[in-house]
């Protein structure tokens, strides 16, 4: 869209089968990746991120950052992506209908 602000959205998949489980299994991994977000979100890079709560298993996270760069450089330090807890992810580019809108 041409003159619409676009935004970088992550999307992460793990292995766990419920964000109790990544909790109790991996308190580690889950305080560096809370972290990181932290450090993205400091850097002015990441806007919101989460877990999906709606759904059994696998947890999936999402983030939203402000460049291609930041998402790439995010997916791929991800704690849990390092420790091959993540099955699958993806960074795809996204507008903010609302954003510039006045």
């Amino acid at each position: 869209m041409s003159g619409q602000p676009s935004y970088w959205v992550v999307q992460l998949t793990t292995k766990y089968g419920s964000l109790e489980e990544a909790m109790r299994t991996a308190p580690e991994e889950l305080a560096a990746h809370r972290a990181r977000c932290r450090e993205f979100h400091e850097r002015g890079e990441l806007l919101m991120a989460g877990a999906f709560l709606d759904g059994d298993g696998p947890v999936s996270t999402m983030a939203v950052l402000t460049t291609r760069e930041a998402a790439e450089e995010f997916a791929r330090g991800d704690p849990f992506v390092l420790v091959g807890m993540v099955g699958d992810w993806q960074v795809r580019e996204w507008a903010n209908l609302f954003a510039g809108a006045g």
